[in-house]
């Protein structure tokens, strides 16, 4: 219920603030021709917001077959967090990322990059989907899809009074002066909304993650090598689509590594001191094998071709040419 409240608030504030921007390059017609884009991005982003941001990420569905010790990991991790199986994604990319995207748990969906699966050993890949899984538990994914997609539209509708003349209006208050204020302040305002959104969210998908997998240091230490590595890579759909970044677990823009009011992931360094911290006060976590690690084990031995549970594995492969275009997007 809580999180229903929330959606619903954000929904309506996002819903003023694409009005506002309406009305600055539009007058009232312009004020109501942006509800009416607003009523319909309301319900593609309800219904059509996680299919969306799966595409514009180049994210493909793997099969069991494709990626059986991934599999088996979000299966049973699933089973501790209490909620149905979700569908699994590969992102195409060197850069080691993952994020969780549907309007419900019964409807959502965890995708990783290649580069994750080659980075991390399965014990910290499993700290990362146990993360990616508390998002979905607490409905994270909803608020955060519907914020990408506003976002994204906020910025389109500001070009397009520019482009379109929107300062010529006579209803216009501002006049062009209006029409390029909401050109540059629009897009703030969004990825402020965005902050607000990611920042507290990620601290408590870390500690229930942790507790999903029973092994906070884990989840630390994937946090550490992901966003080492994140730095040096470039993950081009990301670039090309920055409203999607406060998805990741790990801010993807390259060059956006940074910690102020504009950042939409908190420090990663506080992030690990937190999950140590919650690791001192779990007697079953430890610095190797964790939780997740020895139930894998206790359920008997794993099916043909895993790897052991704490080692690296092989990454998946889905037949699809991996995305290696090293180019920067339009914010890179």
């Amino acid at each position: 219920m809580q999180n229903a409240i929330r959606t619903s608030v954000l929904v309506a504030g996002l819903t003023a603030l694409f009005m506002a921007v309406g009305y600055f390059i539009g007058g009232t017609g312009g004020m109501m021709v942006a509800l009416g884009i607003a009523a319909v991005t309301n319900f593609i982003g309800y219904w059509n917001s996680d299919k969306m941001v799966l595409r514009m990420q180049n994210a493909q569905e793997v099969s069991p077959s494709q990626a059986p010790d991934l599999y088996r990991m979000v299966e049973q991790l699933s089973a501790n967090a209490g909620i149905p199986m979700p569908k699994v994604y590969l992102i195409h990319t060197d850069q080691p990322n993952a994020f969780a995207t549907g309007r419900n748990p019964q409807n959502a969906a965890v995708a990783v990059s290649s580069g994750l699966l080659r980075v991390l050993d399965q014990r910290e890949v499993a700290g990362v989907i146990a993360h990616e899984l508390a998002h979905i538990r607490s409905r994270d994914t909803l608020t955060m899809t519907i914020t990408a997609t506003f976002a994204g539209a906020i910025s389109t509708l500001a070009q397009f009074g520019l482009f379109f003349g929107g300062g010529n209006n006579r209803e216009n208050p501002l006049g062009m002066v209006g029409t390029l204020l909401m050109v540059f302040l629009a897009p703030i305002a969004a990825m402020i909304v965005q902050m607000a959104v990611s920042r507290t969210r990620e601290y408590e998908a870390d500690k229930d993650g942790a507790e999903i997998c029973r092994d906070p240091l884990a989840l630390a230490s994937a946090l550490s090598k992901i966003a080492a590595a994140s730095g040096r890579t470039v993950n081009v759909a990301a670039e090309r689509n920055p409203a999607m970044a406060h998805m990741y677990i790990i801010n993807p823009l390259n060059g956006a590594r940074m910690d102020n009011l504009f950042s939409t992931h908190p420090d990663t360094g506080n992030r690990i001191a937190a999950l140590q911290q919650l690791a001192q006060q779990m007697p079953q976590a430890r610095a190797t094998g964790g939780g997740w690690a020895r139930q894998a084990q206790s359920r008997g031995p794993a099916p043909q071709g895993d790897a052991p549970a704490s080692s690296a594995w092989r990454t998946p492969s889905s037949g699809a040419r991996r995305d290696t275009d090293s180019r920067g997007g339009p914010w890179g």
